[in-house]
């Protein structure tokens, strides 16, 4: 049932960081070092780094970077909104190997980012 669930993508409500580690992440200013993400620690960046190609993230950057780049469009030329964009990161985290804090990775980039481009990240979208 456990693994069930983790195939549903991204859900702000499974995020374990807290929301002071969160604050903390957004307030900041980006160092690069991978670790600075909530969520992250030294497996998870190696994980990272050990991409191919354009999966390769070595820094915060880059990886902001994918995130931005996964907000493509979607089958009908439409730019994706929040959920799907979302997941979107989500399942790249899970192609890349990253099995735990996917969730709080992914609300720790999208909250960052957010306030660089409002609007990119609406949590709203997930209530129900």
């Amino acid at each position: 049932f456990k693994e069930k669930m983790e195939e549903n993508g991204y859900d702000p409500k499974r995020s374990k960081v807290s929301p002071d580690k969160l604050a903390e992440f957004i307030r900041a200013s980006i160092t690069g070092d991978l670790e600075e993400v909530p969520g992250i620690g030294p497996a998870t960046a190696k994980k990272l780094r050990s991409g191919v190609g354009s999966n390769k993230v070595s820094n915060t950057y880059q990886l902001i970077g994918k995130f931005l780049a996964l907000k493509g469009e979607d089958e009908d030329g439409q730019i994706v909104q929040t959920i799907e964009h979302c997941d979107r990161f989500w399942y790249w985290l899970k192609e890349m190997h990253v099995s735990s804090y996917r969730s709080g990775i992914v609300m720790a980039i999208a909250e960052k980012v957010t306030t660089w481009i409002p609007g990119i990240y609406d949590e709203e979208q997930y209530e129900e």
